[in-house]
């Protein structure tokens, strides 16, 4: 009897054990692997938004830690996004071409390794605060004019600052959902929906508008121009007064802005030289010889950095406390690409040799034209330089580009004919290969008298190539 009761025990224990085991895996293994979230990123300082323009891994891909998972167009260039995990790419969230994705917004999931990805959990998206919600038609639509709140600090980036005044609207009526209560360009536009959905519509006029498809002469205001003229077909002539709309990129954007920003708040000062390239034009045949091959520019560089280093005073930025000055100097060149222009930088140029700007000038064009640019390949330069000469331009002036003080433009060679200084014989004419530089310069930080000792320094450090380039 001991040994029957014994063994009922017994297999009363293994039965509550293996119950539990079963309760157990039932409770904690989920029924879908845990996805590891992949969010758009902030790739540069600037960025509020990005464009997906490629996958490079599609659904099922293994990823290794510092894989690249797609392209994203910044406000700045195109730049691949990086994994930081090891797993599976298990779902894209976000398909190529989209644009306009917000930072932070869930783009992709991926699994770790061993997971089966076909079960991932897509996360539900988050809830929508009320108050950010549009209001609805039902009821009464509050006005605008609403009593105002307590005076706040208020937080504006630059182009909800330029919408929010050319419309007129109170900047205290926007909601901010930007960091630290930042008043984005999305809440001025909301804001702005928000006030044209409230607004009432216009009593019936006499003369109504046309169809958009159809134009007819009699029911047209007496401008002769439909009030909401159609857009221009291609191939057929356009009618008066149509357009055709063309989005912008977010790098076209950011130009816009920042140079709408550099001459409404810098107050830009300019100042000319011409400069003999003799001296220049022979040390580049003799460096040929040699089988070294730098261009004019890259002599402008090198004087230009030589120029800051011996002249630090210039080498300043304006910041929101005042002038600051550089402890280094880090040279932006102005490059053109399809998507706009881009300034990548050569660092420290003024301890390194023609050749080595040559190679990284080269090298930093072809990465912008590419759209390959990192961000730190950008963003720190202390001095611009535009060079339009290789276009025919003879001289032009360049927009500063901030936080910089100053900006070189460059125009192209001429041959002109000028009296020979010093010479025993007396007055004698001789050509002389000339080039127009014109330096934009911040009036807070660089006054004329200085920008005019730069200019001259410059100028001799050019036409004394081999003093530049010790």
């Amino acid at each position: 009897h001991r040994s029957i009761f014994a063994l009922l025990c017994n297999c009363s224990l293994l039965s509550y054990l293996y119950l539990f085991r079963i309760s157990f895996w039932t409770v904690v293994c989920p029924a879908g692997a845990a996805p590891l979230k992949v969010q758009m990123p902030a790739l540069s300082p600037t960025m509020e938004e990005g464009n997906i323009v490629k996958w490079l891994k599609k659904e099922g891909d293994e990823v290794a830690a510092g894989d690249t998972l797609c392209e994203i167009e910044t406000d700045k260039a195109v730049v691949v996004l990086e994994s930081s995990e090891d797993g599976i790419l298990a779902k894209i969230l976000v398909q190529e071409g989209s644009r306009g994705v917000r930072l932070g917004t869930l783009i992709a999931l991926m699994v770790s390794e061993g997971e089966d990805w076909k079960q991932v959990e897509i996360p539900a998206p988050e809830p929508i605060t009320p108050t950010a919600a549009p209001p609805t038609a039902a009821g009464p639509a509050p006005p605008l004019t609403t009593t105002p709140s307590a005076p706040k600090q208020l937080r504006l980036s630059p182009a909800a600052r330029h919408i929010l005044d050319t419309h007129g609207l109170d900047p205290h009526l926007a909601k901010a959902t930007g960091p630290r209560g930042l008043i984005t360009k999305e809440d001025a536009l909301k804001l702005l929906n928000q006030r044209d959905e409230r607004r009432p519509a216009p009593p019936a006029a006499a003369v109504t508008s046309p169809a958009p498809v159809t134009v007819s002469a009699p029911i047209a205001p007496s401008t002769g121009r439909p009030t909401f003229p159609p857009l221009s077909v291609p191939g057929k002539p356009g009618m008066p007064g149509t357009f055709t709309e063309i989005p912008a990129s977010n790098v076209r954007r950011v130009i816009a802005q920042r140079l709408t920003q550099s001459k409404s708040t810098i107050p830009h000062a300019y100042a000319s030289v011409d400069c003999d390239l003799g001296p220049v034009m022979k040390l580049r045949k003799q460096l040929a010889t040699e089988d070294i091959k730098v261009s004019v520019n890259d002599f402008i560089i090198k004087a230009a950095a030589v120029s800051l280093r011996e002249m630090p005073e210039v080498n300043v930025m304006w910041s929101g406390d005042g002038p600051q000055a550089l402890d280094y100097i880090n040279i932006s060149i102005a490059v053109a690409t399809p998507r706009g222009l881009i300034t990548p930088i050569i660092k420290d140029a003024a301890s390194k040799g023609l050749q080595e700007i040559a190679a990284t000038a080269k090298a930093l064009a072809k990465k912008a034209r590419d759209g390959k640019l990192l961000p730190e390949e950008y963003q720190g330069g202390s001095f611009s330089i535009s060079n339009l000469g290789m276009f025919g331009i003879s001289e032009f002036s360049a927009v500063i580009n901030p936080p910089q003080a100053c900006i070189l433009a460059v125009g192209g060679t001429r041959a002109e004919l000028r009296m020979a200084p010093h010479n025993p014989d007396g007055p004698v004419l001789h050509t002389q290969q000339l080039m127009t530089v014109t330096l934009s310069s911040d009036g807070r930080l660089v006054d004329d008298e200085l920008a005019s000792r730069f200019l001259e320094k410059f100028r001799t450090n050019l036409e004394q190539p081999q003093r530049a380039s010790l």
